[in-house]
């Protein structure tokens, strides 16, 4: 059981070892969008006195996820990855992972937030996204610093916190070209 375990253990490294290459390799190119999850944080949830403009009261960034962010940039730049312009979920968590890892004041982006719960709403939200995606046509890359749940509901697919996805438009939904883990 235990060499079951560790044989498929080590398939699966080299496998998300090599979607990382392939994912930095197309961001060396530019051109493309980044879904990139905020980096790790210390809460689960936001506390029920939640207020979007004052960071104590919402989920912040660890330790850890400060280094994760500065990690980030650091690699974004060591693999000459061009950053033309950096989006983010107005939450603090967000805004501090795009401000660490590109070392540039984001542009605040209202649909990064955390998805509404009210259907229309969010439909409203995730097209405003895919809007800014389409209208996208840069020689560098673009960055979208964003939460789980909005993320999923694009690709269909769970990043880890501080996870980059490159995806292009096809449809109503977004295409996975390609992952960074951090």
């Amino acid at each position: 059981m235990i060499r079951s375990a560790l044989a498929l253990f080590l398939l699966v490294i080299p496998a998300a070892a090599h979607a990382t290459e392939a994912g930095w390799a197309l961001l060396r190119d530019g051109g493309h969008v980044v879904m990139l999850r905020h980096a790790m944080v210390t809460g689960t949830t936001d506390p029920a006195n939640f207020d979007i403009e004052k960071c104590a009261t919402q989920v912040n960034l660890s330790v850890r996820g400060k280094q994760q962010a500065r990690k980030i940039g650091a690699l974004f730049a060591a693999r000459a990855a061009p950053v033309e312009r950096v989006l983010s979920s107005r939450y603090c968590r967000a805004l501090d992972t795009a401000r660490t890892a590109f070392r540039e004041e984001p542009e605040p982006f209202a649909p990064l937030d955390l998805l509404k719960t009210d259907a229309s709403e969010k439909a409203a939200q995730l097209e405003a996204v895919m809007n800014e995606i389409r209208a996208y046509s840069g020689s560098d890359n673009v960055v979208m610093v964003t939460h789980l749940e909005n993320i999923m509901a694009l690709t269909g697919i769970s990043p880890r916190e501080g996870e980059a996805v490159i995806v292009e438009p096809q449809g109503d939904r977004l295409r996975v070209l390609g992952r960074v883990t951090f």
